[in-house]
């Protein structure tokens, strides 16, 4: 598409035009690539069963079953943590239905996950047809790009949505490049498409961190437009892509609406609205110590070049699981063992120390762009002249700044301060992904120049030898004297071995034998050690060879005018240092095989299918053990589940009371709060079924409210109060909630209908009062009435529903039915046709213009 401004129509036809022909050479070898990365897996219709795709299909399980059954979507689930809205777990709106298909097509229709590697690639591929780059240097720009090893690596770990939203995220750059370089209608029309695209895929930290891309690539358009005196057209571009930009976000008008009002209300939204807890890591957003809790390790960065300077990965999948990865794994331990020289107790010690030993939270494994495509890199930014390649060199150092989250806190407080939306994502190590792009789109205009260069490409010799020579340089030291990097034994890994003596001591072990069994063993210690600084050693040397090999070639054809195989060298040794690297992370043994894929893994136990014979319609169970867990959700409604937005005041419910069941130190308190969540079974913690019969049920009377002011005594009344007959509330309710009054004999309310997103009871009061429902409370969305009239929702106990009925006996229902539902789905729809529009006028007028050239 951005390839059309160059085709000029010949007297063979638009079909013989070799841009044309090379254009689809790319594509075909892309598609190749893919294939063959995931043969024979993607053939035999072996799966990942990766873990956060399970975990959505855990907790999605009931809105998808209700849907299936009534053809209607329902925008709340009461699977896990008592009740939360699906904005966030099943995003689809009715007006995706008219872009859902592109994504099909622009992954040529493969079978997953090769479409997926393909779209990746083949995005970039677009960026460096806008940039001007011929096409065999885009291609290895494009292969670069794509086997980039985080990208591998969250299709191995689930992270699907993260992956096709960073797949658009190139071509979108390509039209914002197209619009400033004069083709205004086609670019704003290819921006506007993946821009959607983009944000449809519902990954808004990887949209949001690519907005710094867009703006630096902004900006240096803006310098080269200043210097030409050609500001005013850089002005209406600009113009011209703030339109295109409110299309895509008009487009996603549903989801990004939702997802904001939504986020008030969780913990990426803000916190909580007690004051208790420490002030210094609270931000507007996330708390300090939770943003950063994933940060990348000072030497860590290093893995752009040498993938195992850490190790590597903690985990990784493996016959449909995630699967640790310990010292024990490695071919070197097993030898040394067989061999003698390491001894029994070592051997075993080596099953509990992970491969990597570099931060202490874990890693799939290290982003890793390719020593070739790092030293290019390099290059550019020596011998890449424009405002364009230090925007681009100013990106990296940002991303790599910030990637390093808690180790750079400067930095990082600055963001979290006075930095719009920062503080609302987590896992900040997960910005080197502007690094992964910004590195080989530089390093692509430099291989581009290097072999392309007709005069004084002698200069261009120095650059290539110092910049190679500074990569060797690191990688030689990381052969010759690894250690230099950091030991290969950490304080986390001293702390767990102080985690497995106190466990021998527990066991009765005395002090010799735990002495014996730990890290302050000489031998222990020194195989740990070893064996971590030989993998360092080993990725140092082999990128020391791939590093060599194509400095080599490069300066030959470079020389002797040998461009073409110079550039066939240098783009194989690329793709096959990436690619075996990536496979040391998802490869056949990934996958689960036809035999082990027609297992269900959510098939129930017998403890569930128990639990399902209960003829209750809408209670819950409080699952010790798999507490934090998803996977229940797909069987019960849980007290517990796993959300990374669960809503702010349920997260406060879990600190104050509800974690206390997975310490063993439970109050009575807490055993009220369980009950009026209404568990009306409890899994202890040896997995034992325990019914509850003081759980209060779905709804019930009180005698009267307690009312107090501000979040902190409300949660503090709750510890006090018998919510079987006390209700607290802040005084922001009183308007709300005025009628409550003594239970009469007779007096009962109950359910009489389920749905996730419809409730309804029946009530019989004397005198009227306020009842209380085992369900969380939502500032909106939630519609209750009686007998067909509204009434006002009240919240009570912190966290749940009340509302006030008068005496009689009547029907009340809750239904959960967002007002703007409408408005947002009708303006997405007309910006969608627009885009269109806008897409096939560029298409259309770019033509028009170059025949009339012709």
């Amino acid at each position: 598409m951005s390839q059309l401004p160059e085709i000029k129509e010949t007297k063979g036809g638009f079909l013989r035009n070799p841009k044309i022909w090379q254009a689809a050479l790319c594509v075909a070898v892309i598609a190749i690539i893919s294939i063959c990365f995931f043969h024979p897996d993607a053939f035999q219709g072996n799966e990942l069963r990766q873990y956060d795709m399970m975990q959505g299909e855990a907790i999605g399980q009931e809105t998808k079953a209700f849907e299936e059954a009534t053809g209607e979507k329902s925008w709340w689930t009461n699977s896990l943590f008592g009740g939360m809205p699906t904005f966030q777990i099943s995003p689809t709106y009715s007006s995706n239905l008219l872009f859902s298909w592109f994504t099909t097509l622009y992954g040529l229709g493969l079978p997953a996950p090769s479409n997926l590697l393909f779209m990746m690639m083949v995005g970039f591929l677009i960026l460096m047809f806008a940039m001007k780059v011929k096409w065999q240097y885009g291609l290895i720009g494009a292969v670069a790009w794509g086997f980039s090893t985080y990208f591998i690596i969250i299709i191995g770990a689930g992270h699907i949505w993260k992956f096709v939203t960073l797949s658009y995220i190139p071509p979108t750059i390509a039209g914002l490049i197209l619009c400033y370089r004069g083709r205004r209608l086609l670019g704003a029309g290819v921006a506007a498409l993946f821009a959607m695209m983009q944000i449809s895929s519902n990954h808004i930290q990887m949209s949001y961190y690519f907005m710094f891309v867009m703006l630096g690539v902004a900006i240096a358009f803006g310098v080269e437009a200043y210097r030409s005196k050609k500001i005013k057209q850089w002005l209406v571009s600009t113009a011209v892509l703030a339109g295109a930009g409110l299309l895509a976000v008009g487009a996603n008008l549903p989801s990004l609406y939702y997802t904001y009002e939504y986020s008030k209300t969780t913990m990426r939204g803000g916190h909580s609205e007690l004051l208790q807890g420490n002030a210094a890591s609270k931000s507007d957003g996330l708390d300090r110590d939770y943003i950063t809790q994933y940060s990348y390790g000072k030497v860590e960065t290093l893995s752009l070049m040498i993938p195992n300077i850490k190790g590597g990965a903690s985990a990784h999948p493996k016959g449909g699981k995630m699967e640790a990865l310990s010292l024990a794994d490695l071919s070197e331990a097993q030898e040394a063992v067989q061999s003698g020289s390491v001894d029994q107790m070592t051997a075993q010690y080596l099953n509990y120390m992970s491969q990597y030993f570099g931060e202490p939270e874990g890693t799939n494994g290290p982003v890793y762009v390719g020593v070739i495509i790092f030293a290019l890199f390099l290059v550019g930014c020596v011998i890449v002249k424009g405002p364009l390649k230090w925007a681009l060199l100013a990106l990296t150092l940002l991303s790599v700044l910030l990637a390093l989250g808690r180790n750079f806190m400067m930095l990082t407080d600055f963001f979290i301060d006075y930095i719009p939306m920062y503080s609302k994502f987590r896992t900040v190590e997960s910005i080197l992904v502007i690094a992964e792009f910004t590195i080989p789109v530089l390093a692509i205009l430099a291989l581009q120049k290097l072999l392309t260069a007709k005069e004084g490409w002698q200069e261009y010799m120095k650059p290539v030898v110092i910049c190679f020579g500074v990569v060797g340089v690191i990688a030689l030291l990381g052969f010759v004297a690894p250690s230099i990097f950091g030991d290969g034994v950490t304080e986390n890994d001293m702390q767990t071995s102080n985690m497995i003596s106190y466990q021998l001591m527990s066991q009765g072990y005395d002090a010799q034998q735990v002495q014996m069994f730990s890290l302050n063993n000489p031998a222990i210690y020194q195989a740990v050690n070893q064996l971590r600084l030989d993998m360092v050693k080993a990725d140092s040397l082999r990128s020391l060879f791939f590093l060599l090999g194509a400095m080599i070639f490069l300066l030959w054809g470079m020389k002797n005018r040998k461009t073409v195989i110079s550039c066939v060298a240098v783009g194989v040794l690329v793709f096959f240092d990436l690619y075996t690297v990536n496979k040391r992370y998802l490869n056949h043994d990934s996958f689960c095989t036809p035999e082990l894929s027609v297992v269900d893994p959510f098939a129930p136990s017998d403890l569930d299918r128990y639990l399902m014979s209960d003829t209750a319609m809408n209670y819950r169970v409080m699952n010790i053990p798999m507490f934090n867990s998803p996977a229940p959700s797909y069987h019960h409604k849980m007290i517990g589940g796993y959300h990374a937005a669960k809503l702010t005041r349920y997260q406060d419910l879990i600190d104050r009371h509800l974690s206390n069941f997975l310490t063993g130190q439970i109050s009575e308190a807490d055993l009220r709060v369980l009950n009026m969540l209404n568990a009306r079974y409890i899994i202890d913690p040896n997995g034992e079924l325990i019914p509850n019969p003081s759980a209060y049920g779905n709804a019930w009377f009180i005698n009267d409210i307690a009312w107090v002011d501000g979040a902190d005594a409300e949660m503090d009344a709750l510890s006090e109060i018998d919510p079987a007959v006390t209700a607290v509330a802040d005084k922001k309710f009183s308007g709300v909630l005025k009628n409550a009054s003594m239970i009469q004999p007779g007096d009962t309310i109950y359910e009489t209908t389920y749905a996730p997103n419809r409730l309804t009871y029946h009530a019989r009061t004397a005198n009227g009062g306020t009842a209380v429902f085992s369900e969380v409370y939502f500032p909106w969305g939630w519609k209750a009435e009686v007998d067909g009239k509204p009434v006002e929702i009240g919240r009570v106990n912190y966290i749940l529903r009340a509302i006030d009925i008068p005496a009689g006996e009547h029907t009340v229902t809750m239904t959960f039915n967002p007002d703007s539902m409408s408005a947002t789905t009708t303006t997405a729809t007309i910006s969608v046709i627009l885009i269109y529009l806008l897409v096939i006028g560029g298409v259309v007028l770019t033509i028009i213009h170059y025949q009339r050239k012709e």
